[in-house]
């Protein structure tokens, strides 16, 4: 049989396998039904670089930032927010809850006229108007108040309590004497009933208070007979036990206090240095002991050594 390559075969449009039903023929194309053109909405669009749209919103927050300040500073907000809470305390104290009574816990030395003021509350006012933060903070500001605390009882009661500074020795300055606490603040009035508190003299005296009182508290008998001590030079301390005037003076070193301190309460319980005629103890040198005794001297009345003027 003879082979057919498809390159004896030429198929045309025209051309009809045999055996192959003709092609049936192609529907009548209706015709399209006529379109109703759409109509075209006119939009408006701006186009805008970021840039642009960033400087936009810029002017626009300045405008409303520009008005609020113009409204803020024509003083129309506070003057509102002021009248209705104006209102509103009145309103308050229409309906009863209006200052009625005022009570003060642990005034001793603090004159009342200061309490008064510095409280800033009257019977009558309103209760919800007082300012119990700021009315603690004045009180907390008087010279001889340590701490303070201010109750608001409704429906009319207001209730202050004090902690006053306690006086814990004389401070002789400038030729005269003036209460201070362990804090070193002066404590304002008179000194009478505090004669017998310790003296502190030199500068920078009241500011050590605490750092002194502490030292002396390590040896509680001797602290119980120390009657003054002078701060020399800001750097060290001198003390004078059982008298001002004639009393046993003890140099302290300006270093290692606590154990010259020490030192000294052993020395006291051993060899009983006060009860001798010994008039200073030198304890400025830990390893040498320097005694000074001058029987003619103990017994007359000699000032307290100015500070400074120790070698």
């Amino acid at each position: 049989m003879r082979r057919i390559s498809a390159s004896d075969i030429v198929i045309t449009a025209d051309d009809r396998l045999p055996g192959s039903a003709p092609p049936s023929p192609k529907p009548p194309r209706q015709p399209a039904a006529k379109r109703q053109p759409k109509r075209k909405t006119a939009r408006w669009r701006l186009d805008l670089s970021p840039l642009q749209k960033f400087a936009a919103l810029g002017v626009a927050v300045t405008a409303v930032l520009v008005t609020g300040a113009v409204i803020w500073h024509s003083g129309r907000p506070q003057r509102l927010a002021r009248d209705t809470a104006a209102a509103a305390l009145s309103l308050s104290a229409d309906l009863g809850l209006r200052i009625t009574d005022i009570t003060v816990s642990g005034r001793r030395r603090t004159p009342t006229d200061q309490v008064v003021t510095a409280l800033a509350a009257h019977h009558g006012d309103p209760i919800l108007g007082l300012d119990i933060f700021a009315a603690r903070s004045r009180l907390e500001a008087l010279p001889s108040v340590r701490a303070a605390a201010v109750e608001r009882r409704l429906p009319g009661a207001v209730h202050v309590s004090i902690v006053e500074r306690q006086p814990v020795a004389l401070w002789q300055t400038e030729g005269r004497f003036v209460l201070v606490d362990r804090d070193g603040h002066r404590i304002p009035g008179a000194i009478e009933g505090f004669e017998d508190l310790p003296l502190i003299v030199g500068d920078g005296a009241p500011q050590r208070t605490d750092e002194l009182f502490a030292l002396l508290a390590a040896e509680p008998e001797l602290a119980g007979r120390v009657k003054a001590a002078i701060r020399v030079g800001n750097r060290r301390w001198t003390v004078k036990l059982d008298d001002v005037e004639r009393g046993l003076e003890v140099r302290l070193p300006e270093l290692d206090t606590p154990q010259a301190w020490r030192r000294l309460a052993e020395l006291e319980k051993k060899r009983g240095l006060s009860s001798k005629q010994v008039t200073m103890v030198d304890l400025r040198v830990p390893e040498r002991l320097i005694l000074k005794s001058d029987p003619q001297q103990s017994a007359e009345r000699r000032p307290v050594a100015e500070p400074g003027k120790e070698d």
